[in-house]
């Protein structure tokens, strides 16, 4: 588990698309909260995995760290990339962000059935010089308002 989970790491941070698809079932599920992100499948990952290294053209991620019960593996790190373009609804600093990030993986025929990417997205947008507001509503559209802060601006209009 702990060499597949390495070897997908190495892959991205070598923005090697095949190469990752290689390690991934066919019902692979790839999950990033911060970002609002599911995909599942074949197809869906490498659009996914395309995108986000679009987004983020020098992503590089180490791991540092790994907990496991057998069956699902955890690992942590520290993820270092550079937001570019607009897909966030901002205009980026063009500094390299660098924050910790764990990744909850799942397997599956000996392949990576599942992988869950958590990162602190108000820690990135900080970095990168943008609104984490201005890039939640962006990624999440009116629901990433809190409930109050919603109301707020609805009665003060």
């Amino acid at each position: 588990m702990v060499a597949l989970a390495q070897a997908l790491a190495t892959a991205k941070t070598r923005q090697d698309v095949p190469a990752a698809m290689e390690l991934l079932h066919r019902d692979m599920v790839l999950e990033a909260p911060a970002f609002g992100t599911r995909a599942h499948g074949p197809a869906a990952n490498e659009k996914a995995l395309t995108g986000f290294f679009a987004s983020f053209p020098d992503y590089e991620v180490t791991l540092d760290g790994h907990a496991t019960d057998g069956d699902a593996l955890v690992c942590w790190g520290t993820v270092r990339m550079t937001m570019t373009g607009d897909r966030f609804g901002v205009t980026p600093n063009g500094r390299r962000a660098q924050l910790p990030v764990f990744i909850q993986f799942a397997f599956r025929d000996g392949l990576i059935a599942r992988e869950r990417f958590f990162l602190d997205l108000a820690e990135l947008c900080a970095q990168s010089g943008v609104s984490t507001d201005v890039v939640r509503r962006k990624l999440f559209g009116a629901a990433a308002l809190a409930p109050s802060v919603a109301r707020i601006r609805t009665t003060h209009r």
